[in-house]
């Protein structure tokens, strides 16, 4: 089993920074991509960024490409999501996940193993 735990959300306004961490732990040779989503009030869960885990390949949607950076220490122990320019629409539950297949990478159905998350609000 792998465990994840989130850190680091908290208030923000308009066009500031944060960054989140994920302490990972456990089995993660069999995982393929660890990530993060987010899940906004009376929204599906959606894809935010992830990595492909063996080799550090990274993966943007398409509304945070270029404001979010996605890193993991060399001790592969800690992921980190750096968010710039926030923006309301950033407001969200930010989980971190580790995926079982190595499918599409921002399919929530890929993941099974997830954090608790933590909350990022951005005021305006």
């Amino acid at each position: 089993q792998v465990q994840l735990v989130e850190s680091g959300g908290g208030l923000v306004q308009a066009g500031g920074s944060l960054r989140l961490s994920c302490a990972v732990s456990g089995r993660t040779l069999s995982r393929h991509y660890i990530g993060w989503f987010r899940q906004a009030p009376g929204k599906e869960r959606e894809f935010v960024a992830t990595m492909w885990w063996s080799f550090g390949w990274t993966f943007y949607a398409d509304y945070v490409k270029g404001r979010f950076t996605i890193t993991r220490d060399n001790a592969k122990t800690t992921l980190s999501l750096q968010m710039n320019n926030l923006k309301a629409e950033d407001t969200a539950v930010y989980y971190c996940a580790a995926s079982v297949g190595s499918g599409s990478y921002s399919d929530t159905r890929e993941y099974n193993a997830w954090g608790q998350g933590t909350q990022v609000t951005v005021s305006s």
